[in-house]
């Protein structure tokens, strides 16, 4: 199909299906302000440029000037991205692990900074100053063989451009669309999240005219999904699938509030920011549970989970964030059949439980140990139902609870369960 440079036209296309059956992605925030790695709790350290510069009310311009001294500029942090640790197979097998079905990488964020050789930000980006690597084309080859898909994220505007900051326009015509098709023609990666682009609607940006050679002519389009981040009015509306950050799709509205036609996506860091910041503490991460939970509900609501990790300048991945992705991907290595390429089944929730379909088959998630009996408010009894958990072998029995189908457990040794935390029955006849 031949798609017009035009919203509505460019809405008509199906987001690919792959991306409905992955289900859980990593983002990857990496770049000069990992140097520092700082912002005041709660705020994003991604963001640390700008607080200097523009925010010194914020709290990290007093502590920038305190450690690095007044005269210290952001751009001298490209001395201290070393990243002298950075493995790509490493990174690639922790993601492969983790249970993830695609990244995003900050190939660029709102500092400019690029983590791959371009021709449009000369001696500003990793190949040419700093490391002298292309940290996208690495990471890209390594993913090659994981059946995990690489994909980025790249910043529409740029806080300090000079051609952005005296027209925005001439700037994404100039500078973001040549960059944003370099990068599409030479990574071919599987997803675009743009960010940065709430300044302007999506005609000032041309947002259209970019997605139209997207769809129609680059060399991923039968199998990119960009997102919904294309202009200050797109949010939810326009565009791939949409997107929700902290759990809202746009300043005060959540994704509850939007009429889906597409799937969605949460993203959000284990802690409160998506560059590593230096002073969280375990206070700030969520726990396993709390991030199984988490992904558990957004599938049930049909929706993606896209969980930042912040690696050190150094290119660790810092151990908390390793360790939570491998505990989730435990959990997904034996309930994973509950999770990757199922369906929307309810909009109705039941308090600590779960549900998803596929094809012929249910699936209930419950939140707790299974022992005694649970009732299932959503699925109604049949006597050909066979159930069965899928951390463990024991024999289930059902039986008809008001018209609902009613489990009963026997006794299950703990020890002999695969799995922690939320436990997924399948329901077949």
């Amino acid at each position: 199909m031949k798609y017009e440079n035009n919203w509505e036209s460019l809405n008509s296309r199906p987001v690919p299906e792959w991306f409905a059956d992955a289900k859980f992605g990593i983002f990857i925030h990496w770049g000069l302000y990992s140097v520092p790695a700082y912002t005041t709790r709660g705020h994003y350290a991604e963001w640390y440029q700008w607080q200097i510069e523009k925010q010194p009310e914020q709290g990290a311009k007093e502590w920038h000037d305190k450690v690095y001294g007044e005269n210290y500029r952001y751009t001298d942090f490209v001395d201290g991205f070393k990243a002298e640790l950075f493995d790509a197979e490493k990174w690639a097998d922790l993601f492969k692990k983790s249970g993830a079905k695609y990244i995003n990488i900050t190939s660029k964020h709102h500092d400019g900074f690029c983590l791959f050789k371009t021709d449009h930000a000369w001696n500003w980006n990793s190949m040419d100053v700093g490391p002298h690597r292309d940290f996208c084309m690495e990471l890209k080859e390594a993913m090659k063989d994981t059946g995990v898909r690489f994909g980025v994220y790249h910043s529409v505007y740029e806080w300090f451009h000079p051609l952005y900051l005296k027209d925005p326009e001439e700037y994404a015509l100039k500078h973001l669309h040549p960059m944003l098709k370099e990068l599409i023609t030479k990574y071919e990666p599987s997803t675009l999240f743009t960010d940065g682009e709430w300044d302007h609607p999506s005609s000032v940006w041309h947002s259209t005219e970019f997605l139209t050679w997207l769809y129609n002519e680059s060399p991923v389009k039968d199998f990119i999904v960009p997102n919904d981040r294309w202009g200050k009015e797109t949010r939810g509306h326009l565009g791939g699938n949409f997107t929700t950050e902290y759990g809202y799709i746009e300043e005060g509205k959540k994704i509850e509030d939007i009429e889906l036609d597409r799937p969605f996506e949460e993203c959000r860091g284990i802690g409160k920011s998506f560059g590593l910041n230096r002073i969280e503490t375990t206070e700030d991460y969520l726990s396993p549970k709390e991030l199984i939970e988490m992904l558990v509900e957004l599938v049930a609501k049909d929706g993606n989970f896209l969980l930042n990790i912040g690696p050190a300048a150094d290119g660790t991945i810092p151990v908390i964030m390793e360790e939570r992705l491998l505990q989730i991907g435990q959990w997904l290595s034996v309930n994973g059949e509950a999770i990757y390429g199922t369906r929307l089944y309810t909009k109705k929730p039941q308090k600590d439980t779960y549900y998803t379909k596929k094809e012929d088959k249910i699936y209930a998630i419950i939140n707790r140990f299974p022992f005694g009996s649970v009732t299932l408010s959503e699925v109604d009894y049949d006597e050909n139902y066979k159930v069965r958990l899928l951390s463990h072998d024991a024999a289930l029995t059902t039986e008809n609870d008001g018209g609902k189908l009613k489990i009963n457990f026997p006794a299950i040794n703990p020890d002999e369960v695969k799995c922690q935390y939320l436990y997924a029955m399948e329901i077949t006849k």
